[in-house]
C-alpha cells in the first residue's frame, strides 16, 4: 500500500511538471469580445432539431461574435443526456470558422464528472470550457472546497478553463477570495459572472490584474457597466436574437464611444430582462423566431409562454424599437 501511494503521489507530481511546461506554455487564450450563449433546438417531440441548430449557426456566422457559446444555462444542458452535450458541441465545432472560438459547458456536480466532461468536450472541438460551480451541496461549497475542485478540473483540463458564476441559477456565489486565488492557475483564463454586481466585477478586475484574467459579463443588461470597470466582453442570451447589436455595444464601449453606448444599452436592458429574468428560455425562444431563428420548444418540463405572456414580450421588444 504504501508504494502505492508513493507511486500515485510521483505519478501527479511528473503529470503537473509535464503540464506546466506543455499545456500552459504560451499566450493566454484571448477570449475578449461577444458570444451567444446558444440555444439547443428541439422538435416537437423533444429530439434535438440539429438541422435546425446548423441553420442558426449559418446566420450567427455572418455576425461579429468572438465565438459561441455551447452548452451553457440557454442551451437547456441540465436537460440533455451526456451523450447529447457531446454530440451537440461536436455538430457546432464542425460548423463554426476556424476564425470564431468555441467555448463549451462542461461543469457537473462531480469533480470527477467535471473532468471527463471537460476531456469530452475538448475532444468535439473546444477551444475552452466553461465550468459552472458544482451547487447541489451549495452549503458545503465554501471557499475551500471550490478552489480545490476547479483547481483539480484546470490540472486536468487540455483546454483552458473559464469560471462561471450564475448565482440566480445555483444560488451559489463564487466566493471573490476564491475568484482571486483560482486566478493564479495557468490553466484557468477567466471568468463570466452572471451576478449582475458591477462592484464584483470591479474588484476582480483590480485583483486580478498581475494575472492577465479576462472577465466575460453574464448578461447585456450590465454590460455596458462591466466595460467600465474592467471586462473584456460578455456571454450574453439577447444576443441569441440581437446579435448584432449586441456586438454594437461592445465596440462602442472599447472604442470609448460611451454617449452612444449608453444610448444603446438602454434600449437592450428591458428585453434584456425579459428573455432572462422575467421568462427565461422558453421566451429567449420565442423571440428567436420574430427575428430569423430557429428558437421552438423547450425540453420538458419547461414549459411554452402562455398568450398573455407572449404579448407581453412582444410589447417590451416594441417599446424600444426592435420590432
Amino acid at each position: 500500500m504504501l508504494f502505492i501511494r508513493c507511486f500515485n503521489i510521483y505519478r501527479r507530481s511528473i503529470g503537473s511538471l509535464w503540464r506546466s511546461s506543455s499545456q500552459y506554455a504560451g499566450q493566454r487564450l484571448d477570449i475578449a469580445g461577444i458570444y451567444p450563449p446558444v440555444v439547443t433546438p428541439f422538435t416537437q417531440e423533444g429530439a434535438i432539431d440539429y438541422e435546425s441548430l446548423a441553420k442558426n449557426l449559418q446566420k450567427y456566422n455572418n455576425i461579429s461574435f468572438k465565438g459561441l457559446v455551447v452548452q451553457g444555462s440557454n442551451g437547456e444542458y441540465p436537460y440533455l443526456t451526456t451523450e447529447e452535450r457531446i454530440e451537440v458541441v461536436r455538430r457546432v465545432k464542425q460548423d463554426l470558422p476556424n476564425s470564431k472560438l468555441l467555448m463549451a459547458g462542461s461543469g457537473c456536480e462531480s469533480t470527477r464528472a467535471t473532468i471527463q466532461m471537460t476531456e469530452n468536450m475538448a475532444n468535439a472541438g473546444a477551444d475552452c470550457v466553461l465550468v459552472v460551480t458544482p451547487c447541489f451541496y451549495h452549503g458545503r461549497m465554501d471557499d475551500r472546497a471550490l478552489i480545490d475542485h476547479y483547481t483539480q478540473v484546470a490540472d486536468s483540463s487540455p483546454v483552458p478553463v473559464v469560471l462561471y458564476n450564475v448565482p440566480a441559477s445555483t444560488f451559489l456565489d463564487l466566493p471573490l477570495s476564491a475568484v482571486v486565488k483560482l486566478s493564479q492557475h495557468p490553466n484557468i483564463i477567466g471568468i463570466k459572472d452572471s451576478g449582475g454586481d458591477i462592484t464584483r466585477i470591479g474588484l476582480i478586475a483590480h485583483k486580478t490584474r498581475a494575472q492577465d484574467f479576462q472577465i466575460l459579463a453574464g448578461s447585456a443588461g450590465f454590460l455596458m457597466a462591466a466595460y467600465t470597470v474592467g471586462a473584456v466582453g460578455g456571454v450574453c442570451a439577447l444576443a441569441n436574437v440581437l446579435g448584432q447589436q449586441v456586438c454594437e455595444l461592445g465596440q462602442l464601449c472599447t472604442s470609448g464611444e460611451w454617449d452612444k453606448a449608453r444610448e444603446l444599452q438602454y434600449r437592450l436592458i428591458e428585453p434584456n430582462i425579459a428573455v432572462t429574468r422575467t421568462f427565461g428560455v422558453p421566451a429567449l425562444k420565442r423571440a428567436m423566431e420574430w427575428f430569423g431563428f430557429h428558437g421552438g420548444p423547450c425540453r420538458s418540463p419547461l414549459r411554452p409562454l402562455s398568450e398573455v405572456e407572449v404579448n407581453q414580450l412582444c410589447a417590451v421588444f416594441s417599446s424600444n424599437g426592435w420590432l
